[in-house]
């Protein structure tokens, strides 16, 4: 018989694998989402709750960011809600898997590791069609405890740039800078595992 090929150690062997690996992550999000849903802060020591708020930028962040990174990601499953995640984001890869979104579009489950660079590039070639490719832009919020993140779009989705705010909890206060535009937090057109399917060229004019 096949001898057993390496854990993640060629595009090939993680093809062959993806329908176990689909199968395991859905699992794992599917036995997790009727808590989240009945308690979105389920897990307050293990930080498996992602709690952001998302806006659209409409003026000068650049001159105020720290850092700047580009990040290429795509999704080995995406659907009902749910993502597995294979992201690059400068020398570093990310594994990632997200549950359903709260009634809110505010919290859902997030869970998440850094993987080499190597097995995130190999990852990448069994994901779904469309990649996302941004750079992300660092701005300390002026309150010293939060950091926004701004994400500007490249390829398909070339012209959007919004920013993401992670907060403590649902009803974390922050100051808003000059910058910020208008909230789409929850709506699905601006989630990455969407534009990935419908890019934003699609239907910039509509907004």
């Amino acid at each position: 018989s096949e001898a057993p090929c390496a854990y993640l150690g060629s595009a090939s062997c993680l093809f062959r694998k993806r329908p176990a690996l689909i199968s395991e992550a859905h699992g794992l999000i599917s036995s997790t989402t009727d808590r989240i849903e009945r308690n979105p802060y389920p897990y307050p020591n293990m930080n498996l709750t992602e709690i952001e708020r998302k806006f659209l930028v409409c003026g000068d962040f650049k001159s105020l960011a720290v850092s700047s990174t580009r990040i290429s990601q795509g999704y080995i499953a995406s659907g009902n809600g749910r993502t597995v995640r294979v992201r690059i984001r400068g020398d570093k890869g990310y594994l990632t898997i997200k549950g359903p979104s709260g009634r809110a579009g505010l919290s859902r489950f997030e869970w998440e590791r850094e993987i080499p660079v190597g097995e995130a590039e190999a990852l990448m070639t069994i994901c779904e069609p469309g990649i996302i490719e941004k750079t992300r832009w660092l701005v300390p919020a002026a309150d010293g405890r939060h950091t926004w993140e701004v994400d500007e779009f490249w390829g398909e989705n070339e012209g959007l740039v919004m920013a993401e705010i992670e907060l403590a909890s649902e009803d974390d206060t922050f100051d808003k800078p000059a910058f910020i535009g208008r909230e789409v937090t929850g709506d699905r057109r601006y989630y990455n595992s969407h534009m990935r399917k419908y890019p934003f060229r699609m239907w910039k004019d509509d907004i």
